[in-house]
């Protein structure tokens, strides 16, 4: 029998020379759980951006619509990803669904 759970990563894309940084990822349980890592990860983020390029990330993180909808469409199957847009720099947010054996 298989479980969803949910695989949850962050990247920063350089948009001067295309370069990919790998931020972190996160193996989440329920589409909440995945909701939460990626909340944290753009505090995480908001915290490194100078104040107007921080307003939209903290803008989000208050946005309970926005996280409605992301719930619904985790826990329909569907893939989710938010984008913090900086000068040079876009930041990718993802969580995906993803079936595991239950143990």
């Amino acid at each position: 029998m298989l479980t969803r759970s949910y695989w949850c990563e962050a990247i920063a894309h350089t948009l001067d020379d295309g370069r990919t940084f790998w931020l972190g990822a996160h193996a989440a349980g329920s589409p909440r759980l995945a909701l939460r890592w990626l909340q944290q990860r753009a505090r995480h983020i908001s915290d490194q951006l100078d104040p107007p390029a921080a307003r939209p990330v903290l803008h989000w993180l208050d946005d309970t619509q926005a996280h409605e909808h992301a719930l619904a469409d985790l826990a329909s199957g569907t893939p989710y990803s938010h984008t913090i847009f900086e000068d040079a720099v876009r930041y990718l947010l993802t969580a995906r669904p993803t079936t595991r054996p239950r143990p």
